[in-house]
């Protein structure tokens, strides 16, 4: 299902149909809607729609793929295990108009804050191809400095990153506009060779079609194709930028994209993307609850759920639910838990009889269940996330801590579990 076929189902869509400005009046109607989806029928400087809001909760993820919220964990778990090759087709939508002539200023690239950097493409999905390891598909913001330029953030020693560092220039493909399998496959980590458009074609049945400047596929229903080469070589200012954290970012000296050629869908409709809110934490964090599922189970804790919360910044923080068994699994699971989200800042572990999807549930746990002497995991400072504004500058190093909030297997003294209250018929007894 693309993008357009997703928001042509909505029943909730908001229509904005009076004109509104890409420069931070479309990202505050975004804001003010919360997780509401809306659609901008005229925007000010562009001739195309702008859509937001649109994959903001796991339930809106879970009603693409068809599948429950409680059933995201193993329907990507077998997406990432069982991947498929996508139906290559020789045309596409996405190729149906190309522009004249490449003028970035024409297409409704948001400028989202007060103090950013620039316009920002913040839903655009890269594709590069490697001689050697072939296609990688991944997620990076582009922040415009020209007609016809782009600064890229490149976060070191991912995948992409070692692509580049190994052809110093190449070129690539900025997809805008796609489905939740394609926007979830390419938030996922997996190991370097993977294609993740055959994790997307997994989650649900896609269609590519081979790029117009270069040899890969992409996928053939997204709504923006911008295609050129970046290059190592060309550098310049990207950033300021709100990410996860809901901070700002710092400026850094990124890669240049030059854009050669931009295709698109006709009447084709911008997919915007708010950082820092709810659709960027959702598609961010949600693709890490199966790395840290499948390396709990491995390290043979019986791992029941993982959740990779909005207060953590979608980023920072995993409360991990088990089902205890032995009285070390709640700390062996702390330390697969890293295992699987190297960038987690904080890791909670729970009884199945908590719900780690309620902060007062998780709060409870950790208040009548946890004591610091004992249950308390402090790792050696290491390698973070950069999105930590207060972990070391330079080098990202952060001290990670894991709270082992489980009941003991055999208790000593009072009982740990909650009383169960007698229930009553309210409408037997009050007018």
């Amino acid at each position: 299902m693309s993008f357009r076929t997703h928001l042509e189902k909505l029943k909730n869509l908001n229509r904005v149909e009076k004109p509104v400005s890409k420069k931070l009046e479309a990202s505050a109607i975004i804001n003010e809607l919360v997780d509401k989806p809306v659609l901008f029928e005229k925007i000010k400087e562009s001739e195309f729609n702008v859509a937001g809001n649109i994959f903001p909760t796991k339930q809106s993820v879970a009603d693409y793929l068809g599948c429950k919220v409680n059933e995201l964990i193993p329907t990507i778990t077998n997406a990432i295990e069982n991947r498929s090759k996508p139906e290559v087709v020789e045309k596409a939508p996405c190729q149906e108009v190309e522009m004249k002539k490449i003028d970035l200023d024409k297409l409704p690239i948001l400028f989202h804050c007060e103090n950013d950097g620039g316009n920002y493409i913040s839903s655009g999905v890269v594709v590069a191809k490697h001689p050697k390891y072939g296609q990688n598909l991944d997620f990076h913001r582009c922040m415009q400095i020209g007609k016809n330029k782009l600064s890229v953030r490149i976060v070191r020693k991912r995948n992409f990153d070692t692509f580049l560092n190994e052809e110093k220039e190449m070129p690539i493909a900025v997809c805008i506009g796609n489905g939740a399998n394609v926007l979830v496959a390419a938030a996922t980590s997996v190991d370097i060779g993977i294609d993740e458009l055959e994790i997307a074609n997994a989650l649900e049945p896609l269609k590519v079609v081979k790029a117009k400047t270069f040899d890969a596929v992409i996928p053939a229903e997204c709504e923006f194709v911008l295609e050129g080469t970046i290059s190592l070589e060309e550098k310049a200012d990207e950033g300021p930028f709100v990410d996860l954290t809901e901070t700002q970012d710092t400026i850094r000296q990124e890669p240049v994209f030059t854009v050669k050629k931009i295709t698109h869908r006709k009447n084709a409709i911008w997919q915007a993307l708010l950082p820092g809110k709810f659709e960027h934490k959702v598609l961010m964090g949600m693709p890490r609850e199966p790395t840290i599922f499948k390396k709990v189970n491995e390290a043979g804790v019986k791992c029941l759920d993982v959740n990779v919360n909005s207060g953590g910044c979608s980023w920072l923080h995993a409360r991990v639910k088990i089902d205890k068994l032995q009285d070390d699994d709640g700390k062996k699971a702390i330390e697969a838990a890293f295992e699987g989200h190297k960038s987690c800042k904080h890791i909670f572990v729970v009884d199945k009889d908590i719900d780690i999807y309620d902060n007062e549930s998780v709060e409870w746990a950790m208040a009548t269940r946890f004591q610091a002497d004992v249950d308390l995991i402090m790792k050696d400072k290491e390698k973070g996330s950069s999105l930590d504004p207060s972990a070391e500058p330079e080098t990202s190093f952060t001290t990670k801590c894991g709270f082992d909030c489980t009941q003991p297997l055999v208790a000593k003294g009072k009982n740990f579990g909650k009383v169960e209250f007698p229930k009553a018929n309210l409408k037997k007894y009050l007018k």
